[in-house]
């Protein structure tokens, strides 16, 4: 796998994190899965065949099977056409949560994408992730392609990128707290104000923080947004071990504000 890439920086050096660079985090590979299984919409570049060679970008569904994005197109849309007679093609799936949206996660999946041979497995994932399309999954000019990742590309925002290893992309999982995330992050935000600034006090650089907004959970740990005296510093703090589900994700956090506590006190 090809290191992350970062973008160059002018100016004074970059000041020393508030934690370990080496904090347990979600690796690119679990990012680039956690965000494609998040969403069920994307671009799909195809070959064109008329203008010929061009690339060509359609809006289209898509649901995940395993690691492997599958698609239910009609056969008269100009991108099956063209990819039964070309098969190279690559799916953009793109997060929209931001102001900026350069500030956006990404992900390019890049392979061939072709008919599926035994369409009852990626028929029930697809209906799962857009049962609206039962309406018209069983017409007769409409069928199921697969494509087969070859390649990854993740960006995670601004200097957060790399080529992810295909092997590590079809090993890793997507995060199993995504889908509660939102809620943990204003739960925390909205009521536990103090409960983050101990956290920061006590197992950040900034031990003399007045204010700090949980931006993150995960499996591995959670990030938030330190206020400092030269202003808002991110950090990450890991749990004691990975964790599963939103009542873990409250036993952790109990567990890590009782020891932020008890070492302020």
């Amino acid at each position: 796998m090809s290191p992350p890439q970062e973008h160059g920086r002018g100016g004074a050096p970059a000041e020393a994190p508030l934690t370990p660079e080496d904090t347990p985090a979600p690796s690119h590979a679990e990012r680039a899965r956690t965000l494609a299984a998040s969403r069920g919409v994307g671009t799909l570049a195809t070959v064109a065949q008329d203008p010929a060679g061009f690339p060509y970008g359609s809006f289209v569904t898509f649901a995940m099977l395993g690691p492997d994005p599958v698609f239910l197109v009609s056969q008269m849309a100009a991108h099956t056409k063209h990819l039964r007679a070309d098969p190279r093609a690559s799916l953009l799936v793109a997060e929209d949560s931001e102001a900026d949206p350069l500030a956006n996660g990404r992900v390019t999946l890049v392979g061939p994408c072709e008919p599926v041979d035994e369409p009852a497995e990626a028929r029930e994932t697809f209906l799962a992730a857009h049962p609206g399309a039962a309406y018209y999954v069983d017409f007769t000019d409409f069928g199921f392609y697969r494509l087969d990742v070859q390649a990854v590309r993740y960006i995670g925002g601004y200097g957060r990128m790399s080529w992810v290893d295909v092997d590590a992309w079809r090993g890793a999982s997507p995060d199993p707290l995504a889908p509660h995330a939102s809620g943990i992050l204003e739960h925390m935000n909205a009521d536990h104000a103090d409960a983050l600034v101990a956290y920061a006090r006590a197992f950040t650089r900034a031990t003399t923080a007045q204010a700090s907004v949980m931006t993150g959970v995960d499996r591995y740990g959670f990030e938030m947004s330190v206020e400092t005296e030269r202003g808002p510093r991110p950090a990450r703090i890991a749990f004691d071990a990975p964790i599963e589900t939103p009542t873990d994700a409250r036993k952790a956090l109990v567990a890590l504000v009782k020891k932020a506590r008890a070492s302020l006190a």
